[in-house]
Order: structure tokens, then C-alpha cells, then sequence
């Protein structure tokens, strides 16, 4: 099919204003493609009206969150139905010519509804964690292969994730397309002027590890807090800022007690996207000190990018793709940290060496521009999916989004 005819429809319940990476990522992708061959389709949210103006593409909003994504329950399968209906009159009115599924569930459950009773084409954005935690239950793990099976081609967002794909669930590896997330590398700055002087009162004449994301298990806080007692002893000054909230934060708080380091952990709660750019400007360190949680893993890591951009040296665990996010040992480290031991003697190793620390810095920098910058990543969308750029001087390109980091059918133009 010609490009003058090609239209996708974007599927996707995590978009924002809602906070999620991958959200961001469809954000950043979607609206540097030409907006007559775009549509998204995706959650309600209570701040949606603030996107408008914000993009050129069609935006409708629909209740795509849901308390479960199996379909044993007649409750929701009747919601599966109903939101198949709601999708399959816009595909009708906007003269679709393929889905592209944000996730494998639930939006790729209604992706496959309508391949199989409409005949409608489909691809599926997979992001590690999400078929590995569908692993764990039968239903859902056989709703995902169903949707694995029958998608036309499926997105990675990591050779981890592709070969995760290719080894437990046996899919093809020439079905399977790599695209990596990306960043705004012009709007995540190294700091002007001197990088000594800090915002945060907090954080003055200390050395700052950050953490930035939502307080889940797999992200490794609990880790770090519990390696703290040990790098207190080789740097006094250490001061942990963790970014984001979520539903560990009170086990966190009291694990920073039980280590006699409360004094020396910090959470910020929620972070607009200025103090989060602010938080990495500061910092000595970002550390995503993550590893694999039962079958939750960590696929990609874009705070990991942020943070490069910003010129920081940064620190993942090694599990996932967070590795694919760096250069390791060039711009950052990928250290195990299924114990805290291995990750304080790291941390400690790096942050006692200034030099080596700015010179990671300066070619974390490097990397990300020339690899993870969104206007690269977006011109390989384009040709992935064989529909064109938005022109340059595009109104949508010229607004940066404002996120902040903390649910009818209308349509927002």
C-alpha cells in the first residue's frame, strides 16, 4: 500500500498526560510522523484537555484501563466487546489501515478481535516485562500468545526483549522488529555554568546518586539503600535521591530506618519533567540499580538515556536491557545487584574517581545523541512502518510536552 493511503491507528492506554515510559515513548514517536496518517486511540484521563493544541494527529480518549485482563469473567469480556466496538467505529471513520497495539494486554486482545472478526492488520509493541509477567498465569499467557501469533509483526523495545520473545515464546525472529525508545536530546542538557552549585539545598556539598522512576521492586531502591552503610564509610557525604513514588515507598522508608541511613535517603515524590531535568543536571551518578523480580523485568530504561543526555555517568543492574540503554565502561556501568555488596564496591570505585566519572559523562553525552536522539528513532518508525515524517516547521514538533511524574468517547483535535 502507497503512503498516500497508509493510516495507522495507535493503540495505547498509558499515553499522556498519564505517566509511563512507554507512553512517552508513542508521544515522541507518533507526533513526529505526518499527522494524516496517524491516529491514537487512548485512556481517558482526568488532565487529557492539556494536550490540546500539543499535536497534529487525530486523539481520541476511551476507558482502555481495566481492573483485569483475562477473559474467564463475563464482566470482562463484555468489556473487551465493548471496547472492541469503540475501536472498530473509529478504525470505520478514520479508514485504518493497521493497529499498532501498545501493549500485548489489553490493547492487543482488541487489536486481535479486530484482525479476526474485521480482517484489520496489527502490529504489537512488546516491552519485556510485560509478556514476562504474563508468564505467570495461564489465561494470560494464553491470551498473549494468541496475540503474539497472530500480529502481523511485533515491535521490541531491546535485543532483550527479542530474544525473550525468540526463547520463551518461541516466536520467529524474523517477525520481530527492533525499535528503541529514545530521548529529547535537546531538551535533557548537561547543567551550564558551574555544576558544583545545586538547586536542592539537600543536596549541597554532598555526593548525590539518583534514582528515577516509579518505587517498584525490580528497580532496585531496596538495593541501594541496603549498600548505603557501606559506601557511607568510604564517602561520608553520600546523599540518595530517589524520584517517583509508588506503592514501596513506605517499605523503603522504613528498610533507609532499619540501615541507620534515613538521614542520608531522600524521596522527592513526584517530579515534573523540569525538576526531574533539574535532579539529573545535579547529580554525580544515576543509578538504576535493577534485576529481575520473580518474571518482572526491567526492558528498556529510558531515565537511563535522560540521564546520559544530561552528561552523567550512569549505573544499571544486569538484568533486562537496561545494558542496551549504555556503553559499558565507556558511559556507564551494568553491575549485578541481586546483593548489595557488588554494588556498593562499584559505586564506591567510580564516585571516588572525579576524572573518571566527568570523562563518562562527556561521552554518555556522545552516545546519546548520536544513537538514542528522538529525531533518529522517529525516522526509523517511519520507515518501519512506511508512512512519512512531519514536515520540520509541523506546529506539533514545536511545543515540548510538560509531563507530570505522579479516566465516552470524544475526540481532542
Amino acid at each position: 500500500m502507497s503512503n498516500s493511503k497508509k493510516k495507522c491507528l495507535l493503540l495505547s492506554e498509558i499515553f499522556p498526560p498519564k505517566v509511563g515510559g512507554s507512553g512517552r515513548w508513542f508521544w515522541e514517536i507518533y507526533r513526529r510522523l505526518h499527522h494524516s496518517h496517524v491516529v491514537t486511540v487512548a485512556g481517558e484521563h482526568p488532565e487529557a484537555a492539556s494536550l490540546h493544541g500539543w499535536h497534529a494527529f487525530p486523539l481520541y480518549r476511551i476507558p482502555l484501563t481495566m481492573n483485569q485482563w483475562g477473559i474467564r469473567s463475563f464482566s470482562a469480556l463484555s468489556r473487551y466487546v465493548g471496547l472492541f466496538r469503540q475501536v472498530r467505529r473509529i478504525a470505520v471513520q478514520e479508514q485504518i489501515s493497521i493497529v499498532h497495539s501498545g501493549r500485548c494486554l489489553p490493547e492487543g486482545w482488541i487489536a486481535w478481535m479486530l484482525k479476526k472478526i474485521c480482517g484489520l492488520p496489527y502490529c504489537c509493541y512488546v516491552h519485556g516485562e510485560d509478556v514476562a509477567a504474563a508468564g505467570t498465569s495461564r489465561e494470560l499467557s494464553m491470551m498473549v500468545r494468541q496475540v503474539l501469533g497472530c500480529a502481523d509483526y511485533l515491535i521490541a523495545n531491546s535485543l532483550n526483549t527479542k530474544n525473550l520473545l525468540t526463547v520463551d515464546w518461541k516466536i520467529s525472529a524474523d517477525r520481530i522488529r527492533v525499535l528503541y525508545p529514545g530521548t529529547d536530546t535537546q531538551r535533557f542538557l548537561p547543567k551550564c555554568g558551574d555544576s558544583t552549585l545545586r538547586t536542592d539545598p539537600a543536596w549541597r556539598d554532598k555526593t548525590v546518586i539518583l534514582t528515577a522512576g516509579r518505587l517498584q521492586r525490580r528497580k532496585g531502591h531496596d538495593m541501594l539503600i541496603r549498600a548505603l552503610p557501606q559506601i557511607r564509610e568510604a564517602i561520608p557525604g553520600i546523599h540518595y535521591a530517589i524520584a517517583g513514588d509508588g506503592d514501596q515507598r513506605q517499605f523503603l522508608e522504613q528498610l533507609a530506618a532499619e540501615n541507620g541511613v534515613s538521614g542520608h535517603v531522600q524521596f522527592l515524590g513526584e517530579n515534573t519533567d523540569e525538576q526531574l531535568l533539574t535532579c539529573y543536571q545535579d547529580c554525580d551518578l544515576f543509578a538504576l540499580p535493577n534485576r529481575q523480580d520473580g518474571e518482572d523485568i526491567e526492558g528498556f530504561g529510558i531515565v537511563l538515556l535522560e540521564a546520559q543526555a544530561c552528561g552523567k555517568p550512569v549505573l544499571a543492574g544486569a538484568s533486562g536491557g537496561t545494558a542496551e540503554t549504555m556503553n559499558p565502561g565507556v558511559t556507564g556501568l551494568v553491575v549485578p545487584c541481586e546483593q548489595p555488596g557488588p554494588l556498593a564496591e562499584e559505586i564506591i570505585r567510580l564516585l571516588l574517581d572525579p576524572c573518571r566519572c566527568r570523562e563518562m559523562g562527556t561521552a554518555a553525552r556522545e552516545w546519546v545523541v548520536r544513537n538514542f536522539d528522538w529525531s533518529a528513532q522517529s525516522t526509523q518508525a517511519a520507515q518501519l512502518f512506511d508512512i512519512p515524517l512531519a514536515d520540520p516547521d509541523d506546529r506539533c514538533l514545536v511545543p515540548r510536552l510538560e509531563v507530570k511524574r505522579q479516566p465516552t468517547l470524544h475526540r481532542i483535535v
